[in-house]
């Protein structure tokens, strides 16, 4: 079977991208004539294509929309955006010269993808970047750089994208020879460092984002925008791994770090390394209940006044009633969800895992086929229904894990070492000023 760079782990990235694209307030005339400040404005030549000083702003603003970084830290990560957009550019011209199409339907595709995820209408994304005072050409050269790319490793690797039976045999064996081991499941942002004289400035940026992340800004929106791991896909997340599958430097750290920790900087071959640590268990026991479910969302247009309902958020709440009443097996929710921002199946849901406790409660004890009565909020109105519960070891690695961690880490090694070829065939001129550097 073959285990490949799916395009679902695509339209995940992108989607946490703009996960935060939601309506948002005018840029401040001030900050938008700052942006415009300079345009032409060349940082950097790339084979003969430029960089403009315009490019880093939009892209830093991009990222303080859709990750939370603002103020000072967009300022601080200004050299890290734009040894990004270099990266970023030298991926374009691969991709165009080794003639991998990334057409405007497939980017199209992606955008919609992205509204879909967010219950965004269509051209929502487009009219909230602009509200910003973002180009929508930002996102777009962003997006046609990951698509292409993904595509670029899938054909490289050629055989190699095949992970043979054997092989996955082997790794399961060597997984239940590891029973009992401490097993870690982790998210990660790795930030390179292209050569020996960037390591202080990258240490820095690489401080300064953790700060932010100490603050709350959301872990995967960062490793979308900012990380050169492949793993940037899912933003940043693994699977679970036992201490030897990672660098040994990450090992030693994640030994140390309760759950929920994010690390100090972490040096490895090629880069710092930024570990969140999201659990951790025993190899081979961590039994679950999973609950194989449906929902249906019923939104209100605009946000429900309990004392006085529209017209429109009365029906919904009297469809809701109605369906809760009379639903009676998974189809007919499937049948009711059609047409709603939310999908129907959310896919299997781990019951310890649910939030709040008070939902847990209610599903825990919810007769299989029954529905939920509706769960009211400002938005809409939501009915729950269980289709099937299973009590599974989460421990036991399967066959098709075991063929997306191996193709993963080939993939993985792949991309670092064609960026650094990249890099290294590469004529990069940095200005600063009135002055000219190697990149």
């Amino acid at each position: 079977m073959r285990a490949m760079i799916s395009s679902r782990k695509i339209s995940l990235a992108l989607a946490l991208l703009v996960a935060l694209l939601l309506p948002t307030a005018p840029m401040p005339t001030a900050m938008a004539q700052s942006a415009s400040a300079g345009v032409n404005s060349i940082v950097a030549v790339v084979n003969g294509d430029v960089v403009t000083r315009s490019e880093i702003d939009s892209r830093r603003r991009l990222l303080a929309l859709s990750a939370g970084v603002t103020g000072d830290a967009g300022a601080q990560g200004g050299d890290q955006i734009l040894r990004l957009l270099i990266d970023e550019r030298l991926r374009i011209q691969e991709l165009s010269r080794r003639r991998i199409p990334v057409t405007d339907q497939d980017i199209a595709s992606s955008i919609a993808n992205i509204e879909s995820r967010n219950g965004l209408p269509p051209g929502g994304v487009v009219q909230n970047l602009r509200r910003a005072g973002i180009e929508p050409r930002v996102l777009y050269d962003q997006i046609r750089a990951q698509i292409g790319w993904a595509r670029l490793l899938r054909g490289m690797l050629g055989e190699q994208a095949t992970v043979s039976d054997a092989e996955v045999n082997e790794y399961l064996n060597a997984q239940r020879a590891r029973l009992g081991e401490p097993e870690f499941l982790i998210s990660e942002i790795f930030i390179p460092v292209e050569n020996p004289g960037q390591e202080a400035q990258v240490r820095r940026f690489v401080t300064d984002v953790i700060q932010r992340l100490r603050q709350g800004v959301p872990f995967a929106m960062v490793a979308a925008q900012f990380s050169q791991s492949q793993t940037a896909i899912q933003g940043g997340a693994m699977d679970w791994m036992t201490a030897d599958r990672f660098d040994t430097a990450v090992a030693s750290i994640l030994r140390q770090m309760p759950e929920g920790a994010i690390s100090n900087p972490i040096r490895v071959p090629g880069g710092f390394e930024i570990v969140l640590l999201r659990d951790k268990r025993i190899s081979g026991r961590d039994m679950a209940t999973l609950l194989t479910m449906r929902q249906v969302f019923l939104p209100f247009e605009g946000q429900v006044n309990p004392q006085a309902p529209t017209a429109q958020q009365l029906a919904q709440l009297q469809r809701a009633q109605t369906l809760s009443d009379q639903a009676r097996g998974c189809e007919a929710m499937d049948d009711a969800a059609r047409g709603s921002p939310r999908p129907a199946d959310p896919g299997p849901v781990r019951l310890d895992n649910v939030t709040p406790p008070e939902l847990r409660d209610l599903l825990s004890s919810l007769p299989i086929g029954r529905a939920t009565q509706p769960i009211i909020s400002l938005d809409g109105a939501l009915i729950f229904m269980v289709c099937a519960k299973e009590t599974r070891n989460m421990a036991e690695a399967n066959p098709q894990q075991a063929r997306d961690i191996l193709l993963r880490d080939r993939t993985e090694l792949l991309s670092r070492q064609l960026q650094r070829d990249l890099r290294r065939r590469a004529q990069i001129e940095i200005r600063t000023g009135n002055t000219t550097r190697p990149g």
